[in-house]
């Protein structure tokens, strides 16, 4: 994924688009997934020495492609 489309940010809630074919979360196959984008996103745009912590709000299927609301603290 080159760069993460984001609709809105604010100190609490990042929404993004989720594009197809990505998974909302880490699972078996080792494909990069939405939550380590947006917290490599995260981490780099507030140089966050420490790790990121996202709450998943909501998980779409990997083929499904929309908005994504996350829930973050920063």
């Amino acid at each position: 994924m080159d760069k993460l489309k984001i609709f809105y940010e604010d100190n609490h809630i990042i929404v993004v688009q989720k594009p197809p074919n990505i998974p909302s979360q880490a699972d078996k196959t080792d494909d990069i997934d939405m939550l380590t984008i947006i917290k490599q996103y995260i981490k780099e745009k507030y140089n966050k020495p420490s790790n990121v912590y996202l709450g998943l709000v909501h998980r779409l299927d990997r083929p499904v492609g929309r908005c994504y609301g996350i829930c973050k603290n920063l």
